[in-house]
């Protein structure tokens, strides 16, 4: 009996230990650094069936509203993050916003807000990107990477190209 439940056992902590491994291989996750090149947090994107989960945790971000893309390069350079690129796509010319009728910008993601003490905790779900090209999603993990960047301002939703979000002060390439 002992040796059935040692097998048992055994088994059990393999298969959890063989879906730890599939979980690994389908995330993606980068330090969030702010222009002043520390790290300000984590992210975290997640593969689903159809779409990615996305958790941000920040500290030490300016309180109030933020616009929030996935950028087409998986490069962070302070104080601007400029080598980010624009946004993630898979159709030129990019249409952006989330509430224009006919947009295509797959790196368009709701605003997140910061508190009164500069901190932000949020897990969000897209159907537009995926981590490797899923469904005709653009790829998170392509051959240069990708980047989650935090705006100065809230993202309108409609205004082109970048909903008037402003100047990029955080950034995390997603591994």
């Amino acid at each position: 009996m002992r040796s059935a439940l040692k097998i048992s056992s055994l088994l059990l902590a393999t298969a959890f230990a063989g879906a730890s491994q599939v979980r690994a291989a389908d995330t993606a996750s980068g330090v969030l650094l702010g222009a002043d090149g520390k790290a300000h947090g984590t992210v975290t994107v997640t593969e689903a069936p159809k779409g990615v989960l996305l958790r941000v945790v920040a500290e030490g971000l300016a309180p109030g509203w933020h616009g929030m893309h996935f950028h087409e390069k998986g490069s962070c350079t302070p104080p601007k993050f400029t080598s980010a690129g624009g946004h993630v796509h898979a159709v030129m010319p990019v249409v952006h916003g989330l509430l224009t009728p006919n947009a295509n910008d797959a790196g368009d993601l709701p605003n997140l807000y910061v508190t009164k003490d500069g901190t932000a905790t949020v897990e969000l779900y897209s159907t537009l990107a995926s981590l490797h090209g899923a469904d005709g999603r653009p790829a998170l993990k392509d051959a240069d990477g990708s980047a989650l960047i935090i705006h100065t301002s809230p993202d309108d939703y409609t205004t082109q190209p970048i909903g008037g979000a402003g100047a990029r002060i955080a950034c995390a390439v997603l591994k």
